[in-house]
């Protein structure tokens, strides 16, 4: 499972996970499109903003792997924000996914505004240093 370094762990002050530290020993939760309703909390929404918004910083419009980016938090973008590239295989970690701009920008104006809004990663308590390093490569 690639891990990507350098993306933010997890919305700061919160525990909305972004990324997982290591593959799932049973194979990858599969990814499944989530239905957004209106009615969601502003914290998820928010959620889903700063996970967008950390894949195109991280991304832009580029094809990326599925890698150890959380299946939970993708799922709530995918098929819409973020499409497969070619078939989606849910429970493939080397699956290629990539930003839709034109679907990202629709269903998150506030991220492509003058104003956008700022996401403070450093706070994250996130770094490039991986504890789990040594554990991972047994």
């Amino acid at each position: 499972m690639l891990k990507h370094r350098g993306f933010p762990g997890r919305l700061p002050g919160t525990d909305f996970q972004f990324i997982i530290r290591r593959a799932n020993k049973k194979g990858a939760t599969p990814l499944v499109r989530r239905e957004r309703f209106h009615d969601r909390k502003p914290v998820d929404k928010r959620a889903d903003a700063a996970f967008l918004a950390a894949l195109i910083a991280h991304f832009g419009d580029e094809p990326f792997p599925r890698g150890n980016l959380d299946a939970g938090r993708l799922s709530w973008l995918l098929g819409r924000e973020v499409v497969a590239v070619g078939k989606l295989d849910p429970t493939d970690y080397e699956q290629l996914l990539r930003v839709d701009m034109k679907r990202a920008e629709a269903g998150f104006p506030e991220l492509f505004a003058e104003e956008a809004p700022e996401f403070d990663w450093d706070e994250a308590g996130w770094d490039d240093e991986d504890p789990d390093a040594e554990a991972d490569d047994r």
